[in-house]
């Protein structure tokens, strides 16, 4: 498989005229808050039509992670946080609109760290919680069809690496979003059993974020800098899926780091 360009960008305009001049293959919007008011949305659409224009029409649209400074979990019940759930609500609604009017993709997550303990307290037991998650994707994979996709966490809760509970979610025929540290740090830095998993979910991967890692906390390092077995990795990726590197920059400006990243996988393809 030879990989291509994907990488990360916000709508700022300075922002994504650094990711385009490289022209990649695929390319994935971050979002936050502010891109939900009037304006937000219309420089997002904005910026959609340019990446189409100068670049792919391959294009994620990524949810928010935080609402008001917390993360935006799936599981948030509309009885304890009113505003966190509608918000999330509204969000999914715009996202899923600009992706059928653009014939793009739109990514949520399952989970992201579950900090807060109040959740999963407010329904009893692990099994509700789930229970309620896999509600919540139902409703919304049923919204988006070909349109959405759900990225794993490092939560107690939808996250990829277990042998049992992929095969519950590969049961479920959910479209696929799969974080490669984000797998690797919750199976505690295991290349066996992230490449166990890698093969157990092919068939249901349509994104991965390609992003290396020490296995211990949410590092995001640059390929090649952290312990995935990325030989191993190339070989059990879904070669219909797209791609972005997901990797902390220096300066959001300059995705050197991604670019890096993209080099690193092309010359071990090679080889």
């Amino acid at each position: 498989m030879v990989p291509k360009l994907g990488l990360k960008t916000s709508s700022d305009p300075e922002q994504l005229n650094s990711r385009l001049i490289h022209q990649p293959e695929i390319l994935e919007f971050y979002t936050d808050q502010a891109d939900f008011s009037k304006n937000g949305l219309k420089r997002l659409n904005d910026a959609i039509q340019e990446v189409k224009e100068r670049a792919t029409d391959k294009i994620i649209l990524r949810q928010p992670m935080t609402f008001q400074g917390d993360f935006l979990e799936m599981i948030v019940p509309k009885e304890l946080f009113p505003k966190s759930f509608h918000f999330l609500e509204k969000s999914t609604s715009d996202l899923l609109q600009l992706a059928f009017d653009h014939h793009i993709q739109v990514l949520l997550h399952g989970s992201y760290e579950m900090r807060n303990q109040a959740l999963i307290a407010y329904y009893g037991s692990w099994e509700a919680a789930n229970q309620y998650l896999f509600d919540q994707l139902d409703k919304f994979s049923e919204l988006g069809q070909e349109h959405i996709m759900f990225e794993n966490s490092i939560s107690p809760l939808f996250y990829f690496g277990d042998p049992d509970y992929d095969a519950l979610l590969f049961a479920k025929n959910y479209r696929l979003a799969y974080d490669l540290s984000h797998a690797f740090i919750k199976m505690r830095g295991s290349n066996r059993k992230l490449l166990a998993s890698l093969k157990t979910l092919k068939d249901h991967i349509v994104h991965y974020h390609l992003v290396d890692s020490m296995g211990k906390t949410h590092d995001s390092l640059p390929l090649g800098q952290g312990k995935i077995n990325w030989k191993a990795v190339l070989e059990l990726l879904n070669p219909d899926a797209t791609s972005i590197y997901e990797i902390n920059l220096k300066n959001m400006l300059d995705p050197t780091e991604q670019l890096q990243s993209h080099n690193f996988l092309l010359q071990l393809a090679q080889k």
